[in-house]
């Protein structure tokens, strides 16, 4: 890459910074699907801030390798754009048109200010229509891994919502799960009946797994992990909304489950812990 190119197209952008500027947004704010005072302030504010950051990077660096550390604080600025993107719910096409916006008025300016030097007319809009897509996928890039940590969080959040434990009573916890179990889940479902135990000190957990849908090797096994560790925390766990085929899966499968209490209903499992914990319950007597 020339360096004689890079510093041509610095004092381009600074010498008429403004003209571009007002010409970049116009295009940009065009293209809008959703205009409002707020996002256009935004844009233009970023805007304002990426084109001397770009042209202060060519002079420093003179170089048009985007990758490099000379690069950093535009990569930078361009992840901030990314994700405040990400979070008002705009597209990652929309994103890079952040970038690919400005190439358009960008080289006409070129055209315009190096009328008389053809040649070097081609090799800026050449190295710097390169620089200019390795920004814009950077961007798109930037977007996607956002996005991904926005998924992985809400995944998170929704196996912690799906998996609450409540206090039926004093020393007896209940677990009601819905859906299927697998190694992810029911890490979640463990460490938060581990938690609930520390934080209550009781001595019952029910694990009622009527909404669960099918029962196989692999959900057994880590019903049998669950119950495992509760017992290293001191609490006895109860399996309830064993339904018959479910009683016939672990009889085929040959799972053990011969030292753990069950039961068909949630109900009947709660009768259970109260004897355990010392309770008893009775109907009050209907007057008239």
């Amino acid at each position: 890459m020339s360096m004689a190119t890079t510093g041509l197209l610095a004092k381009t952008l600074n010498e008429h910074q403004a003209t571009l500027l007002e010409v970049w947004l116009g295009g940009m704010l065009s293209r809008m699907v959703r205009r409002d005072k707020v996002a256009e302030g935004e844009i233009r504010q970023q805007a304002t801030r990426f084109l001397p950051e770009v042209a202060a990077t060519l002079e420093r660096s003179q170089n048009y390798e985007f990758n490099s550390p000379a690069w950093a604080d535009v990569r930078q600025t361009l992840a901030e754009i990314s994700m405040g993107r990400l979070r008002q719910g705009y597209s990652s096409t929309d994103t890079a048109a952040f970038i690919f916006s400005l190439k358009e008025p960008l080289f006409e300016l070129v055209r315009q200010t190096m009328a008389h030097e053809p040649d070097t007319i081609t090799t800026v809009m050449t190295e710097a229509g390169t620089l200019f897509d390795r920004m814009g996928l950077f961007t798109i890039e930037e977007y996607q891994r956002g996005r991904e940590s926005v998924i992985m969080r809400q995944q998170q959040e929704l196996l912690e919502l799906s998996t609450p434990v409540v206090q039926l009573w004093k020393d007896v916890l209940a677990l009601p799960l819905i859906g299927t179990l697998d190694s992810a889940r029911t890490q979640v479902v463990m460490e938060n009946l581990l938690q609930k135990i520390i934080e209550t000190g009781a001595s019952i957990a029910i694990i009622d797994i009527t909404g669960v849908p099918t029962v196989d090797t692999l959900v057994a096994q880590h019903l049998l992990k669950t119950v495992a560790a509760a017992r290293l925390m001191g609490a006895d766990c109860i399996i309830s909304g064993i339904r018959p085929q479910i009683a016939q899966t672990i009889v085929h499968l040959g799972v053990n489950l011969e030292d753990v209490t069950t039961k068909a209903t949630l109900a009947d499992a709660f009768l259970v812990a109260l004897k355990r914990v010392g309770a008893n319950v009775t109907r009050a007597e209907q007057t008239f």
